[in-house]
């Protein structure tokens, strides 16, 4: 249809408008898309989430407990599988709406069946027939739930786990703009890795002209040629016959990549292994958030004569721990730390202070756990299921304060070190990195468990007869361990795209 006949054909739509309906026109062209204006809707959905999605996540164990009589250890597992799924689940979301169906439908999708799941799981706790019957007290002879009820269970946590979003972002739908897919900058990546397999025969060159230097949009000026470091690598930038059209752009693109594509891998491929040394960081912090709840649950948690502490809600004091040492590092600590020294902290350092103080969390728990067996067996309540300790459950909060110090280190220091240190072209994927640890780290989490359940006594139905003291100093142990990687790491990694701002003769230069 040329442009002479769709002028004519609109002209003739006009012509047949009454005026209101050219008003309802008007105002539809002339609503503003994006800006401050969406933010109202943006804070609607986050406070959704925190409010519903995060409600049922922190309560599931102790709705699995509780409601459907699972075994204790066996509930925390259930609930590091689905914290792992909510945390890779937002990475796949985020390549599939980059590459097919843009950020909005993913969202509006993933916002429906989230919805659906939560009134799924919702009926799973008003209907008897959804759940097993209530086990009564004490008993060691409570009724599991049939395979029937399981899968509802599964598959409602599984659908509220997709989305965790409210239909408040739906309805500021025409405020906000509709980004087409682009396409998935790990794709390039990708590339990289097959055109140097398929080109894996072919003789590297030491001249310039002999690879390709298109920046693939990006300012950054390159070497004339590639580095030495992954050499492999650098046969995916080698130009050879039939890779390129006569305007210079590349005709083979998975035989075919630009040298910035090529050195935006080898810098992937450097952070690695500090990369990885944040998975075995994040994965005792994801059993101590788990088993803590389940410790709560055997601890008086009276406040007062009439309020009763929730066990779920224990965790909050890393969240309110993190948050405030968060701001007093960032006012005071490192402003006084670089008065002092002369130099900032290092992402790397922030880093592996972190690590120290996961540490030390683990021991303390290890300690405060020691504790609370010792009191079980003073009062003989080793072999009664469900017994309350009299314990307060107060004796949790020292090393949940100190875990969420440590997290007040390490996690804006990997955000700030991947950002920097990431590609520019994979700059808006850095921060989905640390989501990537934590997901990984609740599902190491669940294999490390089912590997000291398969070997040890330690974690048995009824932890008043269990050994948890003695899984924690394993994770000190880790930790530890960890620790040591992750220095050798750092110390043999130099920063890429940050200028290091601490002197090379530094006893801690990371």
């Amino acid at each position: 249809m040329n442009s002479s006949t769709t002028a004519v054909m609109t002209e003739g739509r006009e012509s047949k408008q009454v005026p209101g309906d050219t008003e309802a026109q008007m105002s539809d062209s002339t609503i503003k898309k994006g800006g401050l204006i969406t933010l109202f809707f943006i804070a609607g959905t986050l406070s959704g989430v925190m409010l519903s999605g995060f409600g049922w996540l922190a309560n599931l164990i102790v709705y699995l407990v509780e409601e459907f009589n699972v075994e204790s250890i066996n509930a925390t597992q259930i609930s590091n599988v689905v914290h792992g799924c909510i945390n890779l689940i937002p990475i796949v979301g985020a390549i599939i709406a980059d590459s097919f169906l843009g950020t909005f439908s993913v969202v509006a999708i993933s916002s429906f069946i989230s919805s659906l799941g939560m009134i799924l799981l919702t009926l799973t706790a008003k209907l008897g027939s959804l759940k097993p019957p209530p086990c009564e007290t004490g008993s060691s002879l409570c009724q599991t739930p049939s395979k029937v009820q399981f899968a509802i269970l599964y598959v409602s946590i599984a659908m509220a786990s997709a989305g965790l979003a409210g239909t408040i972002f739906l309805a500021g739908h025409r405020f906000c703009r509709r980004d087409k897919p682009r396409g998935s900058p790990f794709t390039g990546l990708l590339r990289v890795v097959v055109a140097a397999v398929r080109k894996r025969k072919a003789v590297l060159s030491s001249r310039s002209e002999d690879y390709y230097h298109e920046h693939d949009g990006t300012n950054k000026v390159m070497p004339a040629t590639p580095k030495r470091s992954f050499r492999f690598l650098n046969r995916a930038a080698l130009k050879t016959e039939g890779d390129i059209h006569s305007d210079g752009s590349i005709a083979r693109p998975w035989k075919l990549c630009t040298l910035q594509q090529v050195e935006d891998l080898k810098t992937l491929i450097r952070l690695f292994p500090i990369w990885s040394s944040g998975i075995f960081l994040t994965t005792p912090i994801a059993i101590q958030s788990s088993i803590t709840v389940i410790q709560a649950l055997s601890m008086d948690r009276h406040l007062g004569s009439n309020f009763k502490i929730p066990a779920a809600s224990i965790i909050v004091v890393v969240l309110i721990s993190a948050s405030i040492f968060i701001a007093l590092f960032d006012r005071f600590l490192f402003p006084t730390w670089q008065k002092l020294i002369g130099r900032p902290l290092t992402p790397l350092q922030r880093i592996g202070v972190g690590h120290v103080i996961n540490v030390l969390s683990m021991a303390i728990s290890a300690l405060v756990e020691s504790k609370r067996i010792k009191t079980v067996h003073a009062h003989h309540l080793e072999a009664q299921h469900g017994a309350i300790v009299p314990m307060l459950v107060w004796w949790l909060f020292p090393q949940l304060v100190v875990v969420g110090i440590g997290d007040a280190f390490h996690f804006p220091g990997q955000v700030t070190l991947y950002y920097q240190e990431f590609p520019a072209s994979l700059r808006s994927t850095a921060t989905a990195m640390v989501s990537l640890v934590v997901g990984i780290a609740f599902y190491v989490s669940t294999a490390l468990v089912d590997l000291i359940r398969s070997v040890t006594g330690w974690l048995p139905e009824n932890i008043n007869s269990g050994r948890l003291d003695n899984l924690y100093w394993i994770l000190a142990t880790a930790g530890a361990l960890n620790f040591t990687y992750f220095f050798v790491c750092a110390k043999l990694y130099k920063y890429q795209n940050i200028e290091k701002e601490v002197d090379a003769t530094s006893s801690f230069d990371i």
